[in-house]
């Protein structure tokens, strides 16, 4: 059996249904690459289609972005091959409009349950629950609850939206070890023959001890300067009935993110605008860039001249001594 694992695609990022500045957004990038991570599924080069959650960007979303977002999955769907949906945080563990969801072949884990799929002459059951606070306790609870009523299978796959101990995320390789929204890697079950999470935007892979393997597939995009230098895409798992066979990570094209200094300091606006459009020049005409500036911005350089000078990237800036979050324009 060939699971495609897939998760945080965050559908509806930079994507306003009211734009109130006319420029380049990264909205459509999302949508983008969330088909690109279904083409195995589209193509029939899978049996099952897991996404492990925060499918949208957030849980209150316009019910045209919500149905747009679920589309691909009803499309894998009704193409025969089923779909796992678990609810991520983003979505507060539960899929606004789930009128949207409702398809024979698109399961979503809207409680503790399982899934069973029969493909191959192997069959799995898919084990999970929806996103919840405080999991380091809730845990074990959760996953009597999701097999109390669980049918026979060859192979059980578990499927979540959490922080797992030893996970890492961001620049600095933060790892997280406890806290109340971390599973312990003690507290895992045995009897699995992997674990597909969601929740961290990072692809890697777990090895906690006497238990299956933690696979993260990542985000399909990347959604801040944090992940800049991750690689993003899916995971392919190959299930037999002895279990986990293999799993490969496969890429997806991405915009590259570059974050540039500028020092502006005793330039008029001519001399500034061709310095900032000099450090724009250098980097990829499909980048998300972040332009730091430092020095005294000469008037008439705001964030529409800014827009401009970078052409089709996606440009934002930041003067170095405004607080953060203050926009300048």
């Amino acid at each position: 059996m060939r699971v495609l694992f897939l998760s945080d695609t965050h559908l509806g990022f930079d994507l306003p249904a009211r734009p109130r500045v006319a420029r380049t957004r990264r909205g459509p990038d999302f949508f983008a690459s969330f088909e690109r991570a279904l083409a195995p599924a589209f193509a029939g080069e899978v049996d099952v289609v897991v996404h492990g959650g925060d499918l949208l960007y957030r849980s209150r979303v316009p019910l045209s972005l919500a149905d747009a977002a679920l589309e691909p999955l009803r499309r894998v769907a009704s193409s025969g091959i089923p779909v796992v949906l678990v609810p991520g945080n983003h979505e507060r563990a539960r899929m606004p409009y789930p009128l949207l969801a409702l398809h024979d072949g698109l399961h979503l884990v809207d409680r503790p349950r399982a899934i069973v799929v029969e493909r191959g002459g192997v069959r799995a059951a898919f084990l999970g629950f929806p996103y919840t606070r405080g999991i380091r306790q809730a845990f074990s609870a959760l996953l009597s609850a999701a097999r109390r009523h669980a049918p026979a299978a060859d192979v059980t796959v578990l499927c979540l939206h959490h922080c797992i101990e030893g996970s890492t995320c961001g620049p600095g390789h933060f790892v997280f070890r406890s806290g109340p929204e971390v599973i312990r890697a003690a507290d895992l079950p045995r009897d699995v023959a992997v674990t597909l999470c969601g929740h961290i935007h990072r692809h890697q892979v777990l090895h906690p001890p006497g238990t299956a393997p933690v696979i993260y597939s990542g985000s399909t995009e990347r959604t801040s300067f944090a992940e800049a230098s991750e690689t993003k895409g899916y995971v392919i798992v190959d299930l037999s009935r002895r279990g986990l066979e293999s799993f490969a990570f496969t890429p997806l094209p991405v915009r590259p993110m570059v974050t540039c200094p500028v020092g502006l300091d005793g330039l008029d606006r001519a001399g500034a605008c061709a310095r900032v459009a000099a450090a724009l020049a250098a980097t990829p005409a499909d980048a998300v860039v972040r332009v730091m500036v430092t020095g005294a911005v000469p008037a008439g350089l705001d964030a529409a001249t800014l827009r401009a000078l970078g052409g089709t990237r996606v440009v934002t800036w930041r003067v170095l001594g405004y607080p953060v979050g203050v926009p300048f324009s």
